[in-house]
């Protein structure tokens, strides 16, 4: 039969009335052989869909597998046959030709490819009335842009008008879904003179949504993408349409009926429009709304039978995706104190959280104590000042509720305050220690999940306790060796190992009767090849590193070595991103206590490290541990270096996420700290660091949106914007320090200002204490670097008064900070600013008549040590002395040792 076959027509005359025309038999022909035109014809003209579809697969495997010995009208006719598909129903067999379409594309010379594809989106429009012919055109249009958005950039304008007919056809919802999704594509590079036509599209694109939703939630779900695109890549669309988005996605919220996956969609959008626009939302309105809505989502009942994610006890804790509506309802909060003005953001807050701990339902208890745990990183100074009290205790009390829900939510808040409300939390060791230490005693282990937050509670709080952790250490240590040697469980014996690094962090030397037997169980996790042990030897290797900065050297030394060595095996053993970071944290920290113990393998470690910096598994050397650099060599150091900080750099002018930026920030200044003028060394370095800084004072950055739209209402900001700028202000002092007087003073004279603004009396207590420390630790830098003493002189004109005023402070915080600098000035400039000294010592008698905090007269005595040891001849001593001797002299501070 074979033989006989000249042509198509006779071809598929004979598939037909012989039989041979079912999908086994076209698998045959494809095995066969058969050109792609036959296949073609079988798509065009065969009645049976089945057979069709079959076709169009066996077309996309031809042209894949023997493109290049296809012939040129082949190649082309194979794109309209695709087309020709348009008024085929069942789009599942359109599916395998579109794929046909694109891999043609990705095989055709691309102008020639892209003449037929427009040439096709050419009839889209007249094709609108026919909703079959406009589904199946506008499939096609979001694969192909989905394959490759940029080569549209001329027809976009073109695309977008279309898109806006389309989006209101709402008896269309199939239609609307493919344009959303090309939308969706297509928003990453919108060019300014799309800008318009983008945001004239927002209303209409909202009413679709609602339609969608009514048609398939799952479409409508993958469509809701389209705000996260717009939001990423050009906010400014959105920018006067942000009531119209927020109170759409809260009607989503609200509605029960609705998929977990779509109220999912619309409470991350909402938290990002927080993030991104806090301020906007703010003028809008919008704050009260938002929490009426989330407030009851976040306080609902699972379903009988159930429970939350969080409080199931499936002993699988390492499942940290949580995609419930009631998790994402506490990320907006959490967003909202984050990004929000705590002043602003409480007044609307706490009176929806006070009813929820008032009430007889468990869960809106349990929703209540979740806002107040999630409040606490982005309000804490907010917190400290004004409600810690109140809402310990409300904390404590919920650890007695008679509700394991409700108990849970309490040790997690209390892991939140402890983690954020230092120090002042830890001032209440006395009623919370016991209370701890009871509820872990009467625990049940074979509930892993509630142990978890028990831990996580604890650890948090006893890590910041100094030497008042001593009396509960017996019963800390017994309860965390037995957890080591007898639990089978391995996620309890991890809990133990992280509490035990709690422990030393507070108690330091005072662990040594405890420490042969820690050393011993730590040594045996670290040497076990199995692979579930994973978890456990990397908190074993961060509870190793706090020890070995903890214990002290004498205990510690004999094991560096050991040490290095188990962390060496461990890192070319197993290729594991986690496992590595806390190598180089051990190693870090062994340096601390036996430097030389490094050397025979700094070349293994300083390889591994540059590796990990160029790999795409998000690992980063953890540079804030950078106490062995200065031990690498200095041909190393700087290609380590060249790497790290232009790495450093990119991420402070580029990166997005604010939090992100402010670890980089503190990254960078630990390297400055630690490298010094080494760090300064590649020309133009240091003018990028200094104008990096002052992008950041000057809110320039990405991560800060200085935007136009929100640039007033500066005195009130959320707490880590403020942050974010003292992260950025911390480098100051360490470049200073770096480099002669001379060189930095262009790129101080420059940022000074910037820094003393933050010092108005309008400013928050934090920026003004922020404000007067930083010229106090800048002058303190001038001390040491040359050139350092007439750069102070030229300085004093313009920080004296900010100073003076500072001394003059209702909150001791700045005063402290005030003198303190007032001091290093006088260190620094010495006889160049003798003329102020009569100022400065009536200032500073005035203050001591009346001061009672400890630590602003015990910083006065240091300023008063640093004015005599500069200039003693502007001081008149025996009338200090005097003063020294009716307060009691205190000679903890070293310039008054010195003085003494």
């Amino acid at each position: 039969m074979w033989k006989k076959v000249k042509g198509c027509e006779y071809f598929l005359k004979v598939c037909v009335t012989q039989g041979f025309a079912c999908p086994t038999r076209l698998y045959v022909f494809y095995l066969y052989g058969l050109s792609p035109a036959l296949f073609s014809a079988f798509i065009v003209f065969l009645p049976s869909l089945q057979i069709r579809q079959s076709a169009a697969v066996m077309l996309r495997m031809r042209v894949k597998k023997h493109w290049k010995k296809i012939s040129l009208d082949h190649r082309e006719s194979d794109v309209f046959v695709v087309h020709e598909q348009r008024e085929v129903l069942q789009y599942v067999a359109l599916i395998s030709a579109l794929d046909g379409c694109l891999l043609i594309g990705q095989n055709m010379h691309r102008s020639k490819y892209f003449e037929y594809i427009l040439c096709i989106l050419g009839t889209l429009s007249q094709s609108l009335k026919y909703p079959c012919l406009s589904q199946v055109g506008l499939l096609l249009l979001s694969k192909v842009v989905e394959s490759n958005p940029e080569p549209f950039k001329p027809h976009y304008r073109q695309l977008l008008q279309l898109f806006g007919t389309v989006l209101q056809d709402l008896d269309n919802p199939t239609a609307m879904y493919y344009c959303i999704l090309t939308l969706t594509a297509m928003t990453a590079y919108t060019g300014t003179e799309e800008m318009n036509l983008m945001r004239a599209l927002i209303p209409r694109l909202i009413i679709a949504l609602k339609h969608l939703i009514k048609a398939d939630q799952g479409q409508a779900s993958d469509a809701m993408e389209v705000f996260d695109e717009l939001m990423e890549s050009e906010v400014s669309i959105i920018v006067p349409h942000i009531a119209e988005i927020v109170h759409f996605c809260l009607e989503v919220s609200a509605d029960t009926t609705l998929t977990d996956s779509l109220r999912v969609k619309a409470l991350s959008c909402i938290a990002f429009l927080i993030r991104l626009k806090s301020k906007t939302v703010l003028k809008q309105k919008l704050l009260n709304p938002i929490l009426q809505t989330v407030f009851p989502v976040l306080s609902a009942a699972p379903p009988p039978g159930e429970e939350d994610p969080e409080d199931e006890e499936n002993g699988d804790e390492g499942d940290t995706d949580n995609e419930s509506p009631k998790h994402f309802a506490a990320q907006v909060i959490d967003t909202m104190a984050l990004h929000m003005p705590p002043e602003k953001l409480f007044q609307q807050l706490m009176p929806l959280t006070q009813v929820c701990l008032a009430s007889e339902n468990p869960y809106e208890r349990k929703a209540g104590l979740m806002c107040m745990a999630v409040l606490a990183e982005g309000c804490a100074d907010h917190i400290r000042t004004k409600l810690l009290s109140s809402m310990l205790q409300t904390v404590c009390q919920s650890l007695s509720d008679n509700n394991q829900v409700v108990r849970s939510a309490g040790l997690f808040a209390l892991g939140q305050f402890s983690e954020h409300l230092q120090p002042e939390v830890s001032k209440y060791c006395a009623e919370l220690m016991p209370l701890l230490l009871g509820y872990m005693s009467a625990l049940n282990q074979a509930k892993i999940g509630h142990i978890t937050k028990a831990f996580y509670a604890l650890e948090n709080f006893m890590e910041n306790l100094g030497s008042e952790i001593e009396p509960y250490l017996p019963t800390l240590m017994e309860t965390m060796l037995s957890a080591l040697s007898n639990a089978e469980n391995l996620k309890l014996k991890e809990l133990a190992v992280s509490a035990i690094g709690a422990i030393a962090n507070a108690a330091k030397d005072k662990l040594v009767p405890y420490f042969p037997p820690v050393i011993e169980s730590l040594k045996g996790f670290l040497t076990d090849t199995r692979d579930e042990m994973r978890a456990l030897q990397t908190q074993a290797l961060d509870t190793l590193s706090v020890l070995a900065r903890t214990i002290g050297k004498d205990v510690f030394s004999p094991l560096a070595a050991e040490c290095v060595q188990l962390g060496l095996n461990l890192t070319n053993a197993i290729d594991d991103p986690d496992l590595r970071r806390c190598t180089y944290s051990l190693f870090s920290a062994v340096s601390t206590v036996s430097p030389d113990c490094l050397s025979p393998h700094l070349t293994a470690i300083t390889t591994i490290m540059l590796l990990s910096l160029k790999s795409t598994e998000g690992v980063t050397v953890s540079l804030t541990d950078t106490v062995f650099l200065p031990s690498v060599r200095p041909s190393a150091m700087q290609k380590l270096l060249g790497v790290v900080l232009p790495s450093f750099l990119e991420a402070v002018r580029g990166e997005r996420e604010r939090q992100v930026v402010m670890g980089v920030l503190e990254a960078m200044n630990a390297v400055l700290k630690a490298c010094q003028g080494e760090a300064l060394q590649s020309p133009g370095r240091l003018q990028e660091i200094s104008q990096a800084i002052r992008d950041v004072l000057k809110k320039r950055t990405v991560c800060q949106d200085g935007g136009g739209d929100e640039a007033d209402d500066d005195e009130q900001q959320a707490e880590y914007d403020a942050m974010l700028q003292e992260f950025a202000g911390e480098g100051i002092p360490l470049l200073a320090s770096a480099v002669p007087a001379d060189t930095f003073q262009p790129h101080l004279n420059e940022l000074l200002p910037l820094i003393m603004n933050k010092a108005k009396s309008s400013c928050t207590v934090a920026d003004r204490s922020f404000s007067v420390g930083t010229l106090g630790e800048i002058l303190q830098s001038l001390v040491s670097v040359s050139g350092g003493r007439a750069c102070a002189g030229k300085l004093s004109n313009r920080l004296l008064p900010v100073l003076v005023a500072g001394v003059r402070d209702s909150d001791s915080e700045v005063r402290n900070n005030s003198v303190f600098g007032l001091g290093a000035l006088a260190q620094a400039a010495g006889p160049l600013v003798a003329q102020d000294y009569p100022m400065m010592l009536s200032l500073f008698s005035n203050l001591l008549s009346k001061e009672q905090d400890r630590r602003v007269i015990d910083n006065l005595c240091a300023a008063l040590c640093r004015m005599i040891m500069s200039h003693m001849e502007g001081v008149p001593l025996e009338q200090v002395l005097s003063a020294f001797s009716c307060m009691g002299f205190y000679a903890g501070p070293m310039p008054n040792s010195r003085c003494l």
